[in-house]
């Protein structure tokens, strides 16, 4: 079973290097294996996403290389619960 937004998230990993070229130090928006839009904050990335597509449906990913943009920081607008 796959996780909520797990396709997105391996999509990044797959392509990280490629997306680092177009979008490094930008806050990229990922739905499905696609590059929604960049973006200098998290905030805005947010903000202009959400008004076209429902909240737990897009991964916003800050786009940087190395495991340090995805292992240090996670970035939600969705609650989890876990048990």
């Amino acid at each position: 079973m796959e996780r909520k937004l797990e396709k997105e998230f391996n999509f990044y990993l797959k392509n990280q290097d490629e997306l680092v070229k177009k979008f490094n130090g930008k806050f990229i928006v990922i739905k499905g294996e696609e590059v929604l839009g960049s973006y200098d904050s998290h905030r805005e990335a947010f903000e202009k996403t959400k008004v076209d597509h429902e909240l737990g449906t897009f991964l916003i990913q800050l786009c940087e290389p190395g495991k340090d943009g995805y292992t240090l920081t996670f970035h939600s607008n969705v609650t989890f619960s876990f048990s």
